[in-house]
């Protein structure tokens, strides 16, 4: 599921889910070349809400054994933004449907 070229998927976890309902904060990957600016802009286009707040952070990758002969492997880099909705805004992750 790719949203957009900047923003790539949402990040669903247990943490995500309460600074969503507490901090109304919301957690995406993002493309590696994608700035802070970029990330408000295509919030805006997409779901129509101002950001107030981009952090962005790249998570480096891991090492993942293959076999117990053969080593390991690297999984690759990625960035992921946190971004602060203003108060009365939110996105619908999950839109129901009819």
């Amino acid at each position: 599921m790719k949203i957009s070229n900047v923003l790539i998927k949402p990040i669903v976890t247990e943490k995500t889910i309460l600074l969503t309902s507490t901090e109304n904060r919301y957690v995406f990957m993002v493309d590696l070349r994608a700035s802070k600016e970029d990330v408000k802009k295509e919030l805006k286009k997409l779901f129509n809400v101002d950001a107030v707040d981009v952090k962005t952070l790249i998570i480096p990758g891991k090492k993942k054994r293959i076999t117990k002969t053969k080593g390991f492997t690297k999984t690759s880099k990625w960035k992921k933004a946190i971004v602060k909705l203003k108060k009365d805004q939110k996105i619908d992750l999950f839109p129901k449907e009819a």
